[in-house]
């Protein structure tokens, strides 16, 4: 079965779900009112819920408490939405269990989370999830998949595995069929991840990837099993000063703190669009042009150059990030011989 195109955000549209889920339920048009007070949701019936199409929710009781319980027959991903909900910054909590249905041997071992800053038809959002069946594997590549994020539309696993290793996701002790107390913190452009009441977080994202810097609440669920989730609370907190939309176009000093070693450089760039070009001059050679992308404030840039060693050697370095203001900052690699954070100021 191919994992990845259920991760792809859903372009369906939203149905209201009643306690039945009778199959009168009607297509959400229109936003819920919102509200920025904290909000607790015991989810013992449904009325605080708005589940994508083709999605099922229904209350059971499963291990020892009142739940909710998601399903799908069809190979789409669900989103159930908590009713009013918006949130920029603040925390999620909720309690979370996980039963997997796949047939033996299927190397699908179970997915599932909360989806925050989501517009109502699931087609942005940023979103963490469990996979408690991959923390009690012998397969230690597979334990370091334990807890991911992803972002839609644009950033599912496989880019982000593929693009920034160990970055989005890391080990946690998590288990299958046992209720385990999820938190989320949101900040501005960071968002981490707390799982079995630790208060040391799993996975910690610094530039969160979505689009958009506020949204809904939503439980997600994934085929091929069935998620449970109970005490779900929504805290607000006062946003952080952040805009998108960021401009580009400038002359940056850039500082590099990687596992190797601290370099700096100066860009000097050029937007026209969504295309971002310019020159890279300062460690890794002079007058080295950049390519790459804007969305939002958002850049991904590339340059090559030499790497500064005995032997020189060439180099390909990539930087990923936002631009907020006069600032910048994100993750960067120079391939296969570095990896860190970056920072970079406009010259003014």
């Amino acid at each position: 079965m191919d994992v990845s195109r259920f991760l792809r955000a859903t372009g369906a549209v939203l149905v209201g779900v009643s306690a039945s889920l009778s199959a009168n339920a009607q297509v959400s048009r229109t936003p819920e009112p919102t509200t920025q007070e904290a909000r607790s949701f015991t989810l013992t019936d449904l009325n605080d819920l708005i589940v994508t199409a083709g999605g099922k929710a229904e209350t059971v009781e499963y291990q020892g408490r009142k739940a909710v319980r998601l399903t799908t027959q069809s190979d789409k991903d669900i989103f159930a939405f908590l009713k009013g909900v918006q949130i920029q910054d603040g925390t999620i909590e909720s309690d979370i269990a996980l039963k997997i249905t796949t047939p033996p041997g299927v190397r699908m071992p179970g997915f599932v989370g909360i989806a925050f800053r989501a517009r109502t038809d699931a087609s942005h959002y940023d979103l963490f999830y469990l996979r408690p069946g991959n923390s009690r594997t012998e397969d230690q590549a597979m334990r370091n998949h334990s807890v991911q994020y992803v972002a839609a539309p644009g950033f599912d696993w496989y880019k982000l595995r593929r693009e920034w290793p160990w970055i989005y996701e890391s080990y946690a002790d998590l288990q299958p069929e046992v209720w385990i107390r999820v938190k989320i913190e949101i900040h501005g452009r960071t968002a981490k991840l707390y799982v079995g009441g630790s208060e040391n977080p799993s996975l910690i994202v610094n530039g969160l990837k979505g689009e958009d810097l506020q949204g809904g609440v939503a439980l997600w669920g994934y085929p091929g099993e069935e998620a449970y989730f109970s005490n779900v609370k929504v805290i607000p907190a006062r946003a952080e000063a952040v805009t998108n939309e960021g401009e580009a176009s400038g002359t940056w000093e850039v500082k590099f703190a990687s596992d190797y070693g601290r370099y700096e450089g100066s860009m000097n760039l050029h937007r026209e669009g969504n295309a971002v070009r310019g020159i890279w001059s300062g460690a890794f050679g002079q007058e080295q042009p950049v390519s790459g992308t804007w969305r939002s404030g958002y850049v991904e840039l590339t340059f090559s150059g030499t790497w500064p060693s005995e032997k020189p050697a060439p180099m390909t370095a990539t930087l990923a990030g936002w631009i907020d203001g006069d600032s910048a900052k994100g993750r960067m690699k120079v391939e296969g011989r570095a990896d860190g954070q970056w920072t970079a100021q406009r010259k003014k």
